[in-house]
Parts: structure tokens; C-alpha cells; sequence
């Protein structure tokens, strides 16, 4: 997996496939930003578009910087990433203390048809459509939902209009939503969760460790890396490009997508990773190493 180094600031880039014709990922700030886990983002991303055979990888960056200096050192990556952007190279999307009015000097090159509002709306209808699959719909159902922000607020909604409850998140409910970090729900969250479904709204929010507890207890686990892939299909439209036509499309691919793999004896992740590594195969002359699970 190559790590591009920058030049103007103390800043890197993962790409998952070096030989992908675009790459697209989130961007973090922290006073360290640590590789491993900019890796592990970068492989649910190649894994989503995989999934939905997109001949497209993940990437992730990283901006080591201190809360005082930090405004400087994303103006300082985005400058330099520009040619990057304008060459569709390195996509970049809003991650940890880099919100997306910092990466707007970025938008007009862009290459994706549509970032933003569009897409980042895409996403919550693409969770809500994959948990009203797995859970069988969310009219009467229990919904908890770990963590805060705008998206658990569309969410929110989302679930009320189907019909669901929300809940408070205690251990149990027929659905939780998580994804407010990586590995939100580890193999200790695991063991006090009483879920049908557990649906993420981010990347990697589930251990490995926690995958094989849920498993036991007959809890059925989305992967991420389907569940939230409808900004895929607002950054690539194929069909009608207003954003109630893209989000309908996104909605049905990604519960198609279920669909496929629902009855795989080996439950829903690796039946998702199964498929994504065949496609894969078919342009990487080597898979990559590691499957989309948090540390």
C-alpha cells in the first residue's frame, strides 16, 4: 500500500491500489495521524467501490498538526494536493478536524459530478435502505444510534418517517446504527449489545474481534463498505442526475447488493468480501492484504 509523503506540510497519503486510475478517501487531522489507520479507511473505500464494480480505489490522508497550527497545514495540503484533485488522482472527502468548507478551494476541480449536501444526503438514504433490508423494515422497530452529529440527526429522521422508535443506546434495540469512530464497537461493546442488526453510517466502526462475537450472538452485521456507499452513486451518476433520481438509484443498488449475498452461509461480511476480492481480481494482478475490519 504506498504512502506518499507531502513536501510543504507534515502530511501523507495512502492509496490502496497504486495502479487505480482514481482514488478517493478522507482526510484527518490530529497531532499524529497514524498510517495503519489511514490504511484501514482507505480499504473500506476500495472494497465499496469493488462491491459495485468500480474500477476505483480507496486512499486516506493524514495532517500532523497541533490544534493552533492546524489551519495553516490544511491550506498548506490542500495547495499542494490541487493537481492531485484536478487530475482525479486523490479525491478528497471531510474527515477528523478537517471539515468540508476547508477542502472548498479544491471543489471547481474536482472531476466527481456532484460533492457535498448531494452526496453526503445519499449516504444516510443508502444506510437507512440497507438497515430497512437487514432488519426487514423499520416500521415498529427499536433504533438506537451511537454518536451525534448532522448525520445521526438525518438518521434520526429517516428512522421516524419509517415508522421506527428511537431508543437510547443501553445494550439493546432491534437495530443500532453505528460509525462515530473506528472500531465504535468493540469486542467489550460487543459483549453487552443485544441487536438484530447492527447498520454502520461510517467506515470500519466494527473490530474483527467484535464481527466474531456479534456473529454468535446472532447478530446480523452490515458491512460498511455497503452500507455506506451511496455517495458513490452521487459522485458517478449513471442515470438521471437530480439528487431525488440518484438517491433512488443508490437506495436499490445497495439493497440489491444485500440481496445477493443474504442467504450466504457465512453471514453478510464475507460474503461482501468475497465478492468484492472477485471483482478485484479481475484488473489487480494481486489482492490486497487485510480485509476492512478495524484494528
Amino acid at each position: 500500500m504506498p504512502i506518499e509523503k507531502l513536501d510543504t506540510v507534515d502530511a501523507f497519503i495512502v492509496f490502496d491500489l497504486a495502479d487505480a486510475p482514481e482514488s478517493v478517501g478522507i482526510v484527518r487531522s490530529a497531532r499524529k495521524i497514524l498510517p495503519g489507520g489511514a490504511s484501514d479507511l482507505a480499504r473500506s473505500m476500495t472494497y465499496a467501490f469493488a462491491t459495485f464494480e468500480m474500477q476505483r480505489s480507496g486512499a486516506s490522508a493524514g495532517i500532523n498538526a497541533l490544534d493552533d497550527d492546524r489551519a495553516d497545514a490544511v491550506a498548506k495540503f490542500t495547495a499542494e494536493i490541487a493537481p492531485m484533485v484536478a487530475a482525479g488522482r486523490f479525491l478528497p472527502e471531510p474527515g477528523t478536524r478537517v471539515p468540508r468548507t476547508a477542502l472548498e478551494s479544491l471543489a471547481e476541480s474536482d472531476p466527481r459530478a456532484t460533492i457535498g449536501d448531494v452526496a453526503d444526503q445519499t449516504t444516510v438514504v443508502g444506510v437507512v435502505a440497507a438497515a430497512a433490508f437487514a432488519a426487514g423494515g423499520l416500521d415498529g422497530r427499536t433504533v438506537a444510534i451511537e454518536g451525534s452529529g448532522q448525520i445521526c440527526d438525518a438518521l434520526t429522521s429517516a428512522v421516524e418517517d419509517r415508522g421506527g422508535t428511537i431508543v437510547e443506546v443501553n445494550g439493546q434495540a432491534d437495530v443500532l446504527f453505528a460509525g462515530s469512530k473506528m472500531g465504535a464497537i468493540d469486542h467489550t461493546a460487543a459483549e453487552q449489545l443485544q441487536v438484530g442488526t447492527l447498520v454502520p453510517y461510517g467506515p470500519i466502526p466494527v473490530t474483527a474481534r467484535a464481527l466474531a462475537i456479534l456473529g454468535r450472538a446472532g447478530t446480523t452485521v452490515v458491512p460498511d463498505f455497503i452500507a455506506t456507499a451511496g455517495s458513490l452513486f452521487a459522485w458517478w451518476p449513471t442515470g438521471d442526475p437530480t439528487p431525488e433520481a440518484i438517491a433512488a438509484d443508490a437506495a436499490a443498488k445497495i439493497t440489491a447488493s444485500l440481496e445477493e449475498i443474504a442467504d450466504h452461509p457465512e453471514g453478510l461480511f464475507l460474503a461482501a468480501s468475497y465478492r468484492a476480492e472477485s471483482f478485484l481480481s479481475t484488473w489487480q494482478d494481486s489482492l490486497p492484504f487485510g480485509r476492512p475490519l478495524a484494528s
